[in-house]
């Protein structure tokens, strides 16, 4: 039966225990990420003294707090507290703990039975118990970012579970990067009682997720674990990076939070068979994962590429021959319906190279006629970037805005921004997903259509290369939804 998690991500208050004036220490920079963010709900300050953070009092104990006004502990005081803390914080009514403290499994013998002691008070007291050895928990809904580092994140409906609180962190700040936003982030830490795939079920049940990502170093139970997964990927995708995948991985995951890492082959086939897409590293799966929850679910692996120059073509077909990807020879009506738009030397082929010719109208027309097209599954936009890259350089140039140059880079930076909205606009419109690639992404992030596409939160890859991977593994995960009537 999937755990009900609304006290952790939605709760109606939060305690913050270990709170003091230092800004280095965890209760301190909890209490300001979770004031930086906006949290709607009251938020309590535990210290050692009573006093005044951030301008907020701090009680001394748990026990001046008013009853039911809080749902959540957020725990950044030493082990040998935190079961004390447990029973005053359920007497008030909390029904969920994160614990950020370390010194428990990964301290070895003597932590693992703290951590066995801690999780036996948190179920005897019916306390939802997050960590321990944890970062924090992320629920945009709420605005709540209640961690012991940052950064927070856009909103959008990507659910983030991970057994590292530094790859919580470095999809956060893709997030960040690509505007792609996030739902919910939580770091499971060392997972005492709530496990990776505990998430997982709950963000399948959850109305703001639409799908979830997660790092995970061990699985308990193989069997019981495939059942659940394969369960919830037939309602929403997952995307799972493995840690300890390799044999030096396994030592390295074992030491990070105690865990035992399974058998890699076994989890790959488990994966397979479970509808679950695996990623070799964390920066492929966040693509993957943005990619899905940014674009219409394809509907075949036909891929028509529209480019404005023949290169990135052609370099993007070769990349598909390594995946089920098929770049489809141009359907005669379609050759047809082009050829009204662009000048005799354009390529007449997939890749569709415009050479250059785009009129105001052309790029928008020709993804609505490509991707409108019965016999096309998905479109990859390339080149975008070519007209701001131009303009970028007149606008720094000693003669701008002269001789015409304002008039001219006005409209080569508009025209960047419209081919980007166009690619949003026409994925939604048509349900055939539309991806969009220009370095430009990583390198000049600022410039027009990136910049529009990460406004719009959606993702825009940094080359044709890692857009056809994302784009492979959904296709391949799409087959697995349809041949299951999902």
């Amino acid at each position: 039966m999937t755990r009900d998690l609304t006290a952790l991500f939605d709760p109606r208050g939060i305690i913050v225990t270990g709170v003091s004036s230092h800004p280095g220490k965890f209760g301190f920079v909890a209490l300001h990420n979770l004031l930086t963010a906006g949290y709607r709900g009251e938020i309590f300050a535990v210290g050692r003294e009573a006093g005044e953070v951030l301008g907020r009092p701090v009680f001394g104990t748990i026990d001046d707090i008013p009853e039911g006004a809080a749902d959540l502990l957020f725990i950044c005081t030493p082990a040998a507290v935190n079961e004390q803390l447990l029973r005053a914080a359920a007497a008030k009514g909390v029904r969920a703990a994160f614990v950020a403290a370390g010194g428990y499994r990964e301290a070895g013998t003597y932590g693992a039975a703290a951590e066995q002691s801690l999780l036996a008070t948190a179920e005897e007291l019916g306390i939802l118990l997050a960590g321990p050895n944890g970062q924090g928990v992320i629920s945009t809904p709420s605005a709540m970012c209640a961690q012991i580092v940052a950064p927070h994140a856009p909103r959008g409906n990507l659910s983030l579970v991970s057994q590292s609180g530094n790859i919580a962190s470095a999809w956060l700040n893709l997030s960040n990067h690509t505007g792609v936003g996030v739902a919910r982030s939580v770091s499971a830490g060392n997972a005492a009682q709530l496990g990776v795939i505990d998430y997982l079920e709950w963000f399948a049940d959850d109305p703001q997720t639409k799908v979830s990502l997660a790092y995970i170093e061990t699985v308990q139970d193989g069997r019981a674990a495939f059942e659940r997964l394969r369960a919830i990927s037939t309602r929403k995708p997952i995307v799972v990076v493995k840690g300890g995948a390799s044999a030096a991985g396994a030592r390295a995951a074992a030491s990070h939070t105690g865990a035992l890492a399974s058998n890699d082959a076994i989890f790959d086939g488990m994966c397979r068979q479970a509808g679950v897409i695996r990623a070799p590293d964390p920066e492929q799966a966040f693509e993957t994962a943005a990619t899905l929850a940014t674009q219409p679910l394809p509907r075949g692996n036909r891929v028509v590429v529209v480019t404005s120059a023949g290169g990135w073509g052609v370099a993007a077909v070769d990349a598909m021959a390594r995946t089920v990807l098929d770049p489809i020879p141009l359907p005669g009506n379609l050759e047809a319906a082009i050829d009204e738009l662009l000048p005799p030397r354009w390529s007449r082929s997939n890749p569709i190279d415009t050479v250059g010719a785009e009129t105001r109208d052309t790029i928008p027309r020709i993804l609505e006629l490509v991707a409108g097209h019965r016999q096309v599954d998905a479109v990859l936009l390339l080149g975008m970037g070519i007209l701001s890259n131009t303009a970028a350089m007149m606008r720094r140039g000693q003669f701008y805005p002269d001789h015409g140059l304002e008039r001219i880079v006005n409209f080569r930076e508009r025209q960047d921004a419209r081919y980007a909205r166009a690619a949003a606009e026409v994925a939604a419109r048509t349900g055939t997903p539309v991806l969009v690639a220009t370095e430009l992404a990583d390198t000049s992030p600022e410039t027009p259509g990136p910049a529009t596409m990460r406004a719009a939160g959606m993702m825009c890859h940094a080359s044709a290369g890692r857009a056809i991977r994302s784009l492979d593994q959904i296709v391949r995960h799409a087959r697995w939804r349809s041949a299951r009537g999902t």
